[in-house]
């Protein structure tokens, strides 16, 4: 086969020096004619795509460079540098491919950028956890030495998930790949520092962070996973300080006890309690005006204090207030000058400041507490709890809130032009139910904290002297210049660099910037490289609803910033994997398949089209391997429709009038389909324009078309078929094989070079997409009418259980006598009739049925049960009685009549008619019987 003799000889001619000689056209003839013997072999998927990926790749059809044409692009949203392709990885980017395939046949200069994310808390962790097989901790290490390990893990295992890619048939602009901790991006990224702190966006100050006790790190919010969790909420009783010499309230509802309780999940936080709070409208506690309470454990006496921000029917109405260790208490501490007494480390253990349990885990501390205050009597009661508990997306640990010196960005004035564009419609999100969304969290933003405590990242440009002056610039003799200014005593051993590095979406909201013309954040948009002005802004980005705010908001804020223009016009928001039970696809859970094992298994095409063929925007996909199953028939369903048509002997005989209009009504409704599946991609309804050319080619071309000409067998050899037919349907099949090829490049890319010869950049990558013409209606009408009499007839043989050998004859109710029309040998062919007449009057003892509004009639003399027939047709009867009902009461409804467009009346019209016709019909046929 040619597909296999083709790397031998190209090999043996890249060795030689008779390669320059070479006659390519009799290399392309020898693989053509070997081709064409090997062809009733089954498809071999792998073999394909080996084979055809490689021939792109050295034939440069992914490449892409600024030249005449129009551009399209798309970025790739960056996978983490630590991942391996999963499930959600093969639903996006076989999105993106789809889009960049059928631009590139549009004549679009398409440009997919791929590249990876130095993801800092992720590859930090793998790095430590890699070193600790090794027997090193990594604060046994410097950060030079540490960070020498994290790049020889990233040089060995950080390109995997590309590769990965290739294997799904990706066709990205592999020679631009790029990487967010690259030299030049990452002085990008520090220029955008730096930049910004000029311009007093950038601050540096004591917040409360999401603290990962595991990353030892601050993480933003939009990393941190909310589980609902089985907890334990404890009632625990605080006594009141000298409660007992003052007089009691005697309608208070705590008269009688010297203590007040409050609820907790979080008992081991206690020992960093400053206060109690209760609602100044509470009647429980108005005798509690300026007590104290006594924190169990440590016996800190702490004031009771009145606020409304407490919730009067939550828990006991009583709330002990920790400013460390909750954003709300932090905000009442300030409020009431409350100190701030830190429990806990950054490792998450009880600190020296909490005065018990010290260096013990928390939820080791928990327990342990829990059984301290109940052996002293403090606990009233424990309730079993559902709540929703953050957790690290990068490290599975439980977040703790925490006070922390951190670096922020003001949002609230750089952030307004990504709104704004995305409520003009400037930026489209797609579908348009995420805008509400989007407005919300964009509305509502919080400074972005921006530093990380990790070494593996991009350093924060910011120098440290012994006096506690603080200098943002690049480099250390810089620093050391203008720091000397504010303290002239400076020795260049006092300065030191800034510990934190900046948040990886501080890196990847560049992206669309930086992997074109990383110098053009200094530089500015109008001094921008030749790349930047041509590709940008992008066309599509294609990534998922959860990073909408921490990446795509981002990279609008970065793109208005620093290029005055939108980033991308589009964002495709794909859904959420999930198995059949609903549950989202991961490892941990055990139910996510191997994406390279399900391409082994079913081919790269078949994947995608499993992946595709359920996955409308924004929903989320409920996988299952069937749908895999299914894409592979697809493929296999292709082959063996091409090798039935290539099977076939030609004649030069004249072409018969069935296959004329078998042609001009594949031809018609190929561009009556065209038309459809376009809009469909217009409208970035991908399921759809899938869906609408599976059922093109599956039904309109194989099911029905094929069968129309396919030459009829006699004494069990297949009888030639005309020349013209055979042209028009291999025209016909190079068209499908360029609306199946974004979806299916391999098979495509195979078959397309099975049915002829061509030259060896006559590849269908770069075929051109199929340009329709004005489908004639009248022809498809006839046909679907034919389709239906065709069913109805195979139909009652199977009723009836009359063999398919059986010839039967048809008779078609008309006002007139009639001749034959061109549809009825096609007719006869597909229903083996012996005859397809008219009549002018019903035909007694037939069995009739209706299409649309024609009646017809199969006579069976002595062969039909007159009892049945009546049972059926009283069956079809009462339902389009039913269906005519409903139909009545829609064009009743004055506010569908009023609103309604016209072509929808008229369609529910057409039905009331049809329906009115077929019950006359029927009727009239029980009567006979």
């Amino acid at each position: 086969m040619y597909t296999k003799i083709i790397p031998k000889i190209t090999q043996a001619c890249h060795t030689s020096s008779i390669f320059a000689k070479f006659n390519k056209n009799f290399l392309l003839s020898i693989c053509y004619r070997q081709s064409l013997m090997e062809i009733t072999k089954s498809y071999s998927s792998k073999e394909a795509e080996n084979k055809w990926y490689q021939y792109w790749l050295d034939k440069n059809f992914f490449k892409s460079t600024p030249d005449k044409r129009k551009p399209y692009t798309i970025v790739i949203p960056p996978p983490n540098v630590t991942g391996v392709l999963h499930m959600g990885h093969m639903l996006n980017n076989t999105i993106q491919d789809v889009l960049i395939r059928r631009a590139r046949m549009l004549g679009f200069n398409a440009c997919w950028v791929p590249g990876t994310d130095h993801a800092s808390i992720a590859t930090e962790a793998k790095v430590v956890a890699l070193l600790k097989e090794k027997g090193i901790n990594k604060t046994d290490l410097s950060r030079e030495d540490f960070l020498k390990y994290a790049w020889e893990w990233k040089e060995k295992y950080g390109g995997i998930i590309l590769e990965q890619l290739k294997k799904l048939g990706a066709s990205c602009d592999w020679d631009r790949t790029r990487f967010t901790m690259e030299a030049d991006l990452s002085e990008a990224v520090i220029d955008v520092f730096i930049d910004l702190y000029n311009k007093k966006q950038i601050y540096r100050g004591v917040r409360m962070v999401n603290w990962d006790p595991q990353g030892l790190t601050a993480v933003s919010d939009e990393e941190v996973i909310h589980k609902e969790t089985n907890s334990k909420l404890i009632f625990v009783k605080y006594k009141i300080e000298n409660l007992n010499s003052e007089p009691r309230t005697p309608n208070a509802e705590l008269a009688n006890t010297d203590y007040i309780v409050v609820a907790t999940t979080r008992p081991e936080t206690i020992m960093g309690d400053t206060a109690v709070c209760v609602h100044p409208n509470d009647e429980r506690y108005k005798h509690l005006k300026g007590k104290n309470a006594i924190i169990p454990i440590v016996n800190r006496v702490v004031p009771i204090i009145f606020d409304d921000y407490i919730d009067l029917e939550f828990g006991t109405g009583a709330l002990k207030v920790t400013p460390a260790h909750d954003i709300n208490d932090y905000n009442l501490g300030i409020k009431h000058k409350l100190p701030v007494i830190d429990a806990l480390t950054s490792e998450g253990k009880i600190s020296e400041a909490a005065g018990a349990y010290v260096g013990m885990d928390r939820f080791a501390c928990r327990k342990q507490i829990v059984k301290d205050l109940s052996e002293q009597g403090l606990v009233e009661k424990i309730e079993d709890i559902k709540n929703k508990v953050g957790y690290s997306e990068r490290t599975n640990a439980v977040i703790e809130p925490r006070l922390s010196m951190q670096w922020f960005l003001k949002m609230d004035t750089i952030s307004k032009p990504a709104l704004e564009n995305v409520l003009n419609n400037n930026v489209k999100l797609i579908p348009e139910k995420f805008i509400n969304t989007y407005k919300h969290w964009m509305e509502n933003v919080h400074d972005w904290c921006i530093s990380r405590q990790l070494w593996w990242g991009q350093r924060i440009p910011a120098w440290h002297d012994n006096k506690g002056n603080t200098i943002v610039c690049k480099t250390k003799e810089e620093a050391f210049e203008k720091l000397r200014t504010l303290n002239p005593e400076l020795r260049t051993e006092n300065i030191k660099q800034d510990e934190d590095v900046l948040d990886t979406w501080f890196s990847s909201w560049l992206w669309p910037i930086t992997v074109f013309d990383p110098k053009a954040i200094k530089t500015g948009f109008k001094n921008a490289n030749e790349d930047l002005k041509y590709y940008y802004p992008t066309n599509d980005l294609v990534t998922a609803p959860e990073i909408l705010f921490f990446w795509v908001a981002r990279m609008l804020i970065a793109g208005y910033e620093y290029c005055g223009e939108k980033p991308f016009t589009n964002v495709y928001l794909t859904g959420i994997v999930r198995d059949k039970l609903g549950r989202k696809m991961s490892k941990s859970l055990g139910n996510s398949p191997e994406p390279l094992e399900l391409i082994e298994k079913y081919g790269a095409d078949g994947v995608r089209v499993g992946m595709l063929l359920c996955s409308p925007a924004g929903n989320d996909l409920m996988f299952d391997e069937s749908h895999c199953e299914q894409g592979r028939n697809f493929w296999n369903k292709i082959w063996n429709a091409f090798k039935l048509i290539n099977g076939w002997e030609i004649s030069n005989a004249e072409q018969s009038l069935a296959n004329n209009t078998s042609v001009q009504w594949f031809g018609a409704k190929f561009d009556e389909q065209l038309e459809i599946i376009n809009e469909h991609y217009n409208k970035y309804r991908m399921s759809d324009a899938l869906m609408a050319t599976y059922k093109l080619v599956w039904d309109d071309f194989c099911a029905w078309y094929l069968e129309m000409i396919k030459p009829e067998f006699v004494n069990g050899k297949a009888n030639p078929i005309d020349k013209t037919t055979f042209d028009a349907t291999v025209i016909f099949l190079e068209k499908i094989l360029t609306l199946l090829h974004p979806w299916m490049p391999f098979v495509t890319e195979e078959i397309w070079h099975l049915i002829k010869e061509r030259n060896e950049m006559d590849c269908i990558i770069m075929a051109y997409w199929p340009v329709s013409g004005k489908a004639e209606s009248d022809i498809i009408y006839k046909i679907d009418v034919l389709k239906e009499v065709v069913t109805s007839v195979r139909n009652f043989r199977q009723q009836k259980n009359i063999s398919p050998k059986q010839k039967l004859d048809v008779f078609e109710l008309s006002k007139t006598q009639r001749e034959q029309c061109r549809l009825d040998p096609i007719a006869i062919k597909l229903c083996n009739l012996g005859d397809y007449k008219y009549t002018t009057s019903k035909i007694e003892n037939a069995y009739g049925f209706i299409v649309r509004t024609i009646e017809f009639f199969i006579p069976l003399e002595g062969n039909i049960n007159k009892e049945e027939e009546k049972i059926r047709l009283s069956k079809e009867l009462e339902y389009n009685k039913g269906f005519l009902k409903s139909v009545q009461i829609k064009l009743s409804n004055q506010k569908f009549v009023a609103n309604a467009k016209p072509e929808l009346i008229e369609l529910e019209r057409r039905k009331q008619a049809d329906a009115e016709a077929k019950i006359k019909a029927i009727e009239q046929q029980l009567t006979s019987l």
